[in-house]
């Protein structure tokens, strides 16, 4: 028991951490606040969902309409999910930006975890079995039979049979349902990996000497953040509860009638983008794994004298012309395929990836 609270101690309470970090850092955080949410969450609705084709859209209905506060737990689950993969943008932001990804445990371990709650949000999309979610899945599924030799017979093998059946859901919803715990998992030893050598900091020094314990300096300023999303969160949930979720979905699923403009949900845009922009679909595929992958190389093409991009003007405009990117990704990957957005998708996709090769180029230059 002692033992126990020792290790409680030393990661929430009397943890040294630099006096100086922002409240970019709270983001941390709040990205575990999220997970408790959606764990939560997600195991009421689990009590009431029924994985059939014939009865999931059906059950849907039921949790909102018939279960007491069903309504208020399906619309918390579902942007919820949009919260964690908004602040987890931020959060990812704030590392390339302060050079967090110098800790190269910590960063390979959170780049693993974002390819992990990516596959857990793609899995629970399909759940709803609305016709945005059946052929999201008939399309992002179909995107391994561009693997050679062994991609048609993948697909098959995930699909549990010949098309997006009750196989497949059955299967997608087992594996949303355990995918959570494991991801609790990966954030331990993030975290653990995390205290190892410390939080980094705005200066990105390396001065152990100015620290001050995280209790009760920082949870007050955790506690800060944690009621700005609170109520943030409220607003969304009970003034637009659907503002972020596609009208097709409202539909149940029907393999006969394909929906206008396929699209993933808005957190999987900018990566939708990038695959639409690439006239081969092997190279697509490939470019839309690079898309989340690529963030791994800069703990290895990166050697910084001062951590922070804030001591070097031209990486700072090059991290804006990024995250401006990045959000015009998002906004392409919502729009048809057609003139004038597939030339506008294509521009960005080059402005995206250059990044990753221009910045350690010119780090040699200006240090």
């Amino acid at each position: 028991m002692k033992k126990n609270f020792k290790i409680i101690n030393s990661f929430l309470i009397n943890l040294p951490t630099p006096s100086n970090i922002s409240y970019w850092w709270n983001f941390g955080s709040i990205l575990g606040v999220c997970l408790l949410v959606q764990l939560i969450s997600g195991i009421f609705l689990s009590m009431h969902y029924t994985p059939s084709i014939n009865n999931a859209f059906y059950s849907l209905i039921h949790i909102t309409r018939d279960v007491n506060f069903g309504w208020m737990t399906r619309v918390i689950h579902a942007n919820g999910a949009s919260m964690f993969f908004f602040f987890m943008f931020i959060h990812t932001g704030r590392g390339i930006y302060y050079g967090s990804f110098l800790k190269k445990k910590v960063w390979i371990s959170g780049t693993l975890i974002m390819l992990t709650l990516m596959a857990t949000a793609f899995l629970g999309y399909v759940l709803p079995w609305g016709q945005m979610s059946f052929w999201g899945a008939t399309v992002i599924t179909n995107l391994l039979s561009a693997i050679p030799y062994l991609g048609n017979t993948l697909v098959s093998w995930i699909w549990g049979g010949f098309s997006v059946e009750n196989p497949t859901l059955n299967r997608f919803f087992s594996f949303h349902f355990i995918l959570p715990f494991i991801l609790c998992l990966m954030i331990m030893f993030h975290l653990i990996f995390l205290h190892e050598k410390g939080s980094s900091n705005p200066l990105g020094l390396k001065n152990k000497i100015d620290k001050i314990s995280f209790h009760p300096y920082f949870t007050i300023k955790d506690l800060y953040g944690f009621m700005l999303v609170f109520f943030m969160f409220l607003f969304i949930n009970f003034k637009t509860p659907f503002l972020l979720n596609d009208p097709e979905n409202f539909t149940p699923a029907n393999p006969m009638v394909t929906p206008p403009h396929i699209q993933p949900e808005w957190y999987f845009l900018f990566a939708y983008a990038i695959l639409r922009s690439i006239p081969n679909k092997l190279g697509g595929v490939l470019a839309l794994f690079m898309s989340i992958i690529i963030i791994l190389t800069l703990p290895f093409t990166m050697n910084l004298k001062f951590k922070s991009s804030s001591m070097y003007l031209v990486k700072k405009i090059l991290f804006l012309i990024f995250c401006s990117t990045f959000m015009l990704l998002t906004w392409i990957g919502a729009k048809p395929v057609e003139p004038p957005f597939i030339l506008i998708g294509q521009i960005l996709t080059v402005i995206y990836f250059s990044y990753f090769l221009v910045n350690p180029f010119l780090y040699k230059i200006t240090k």
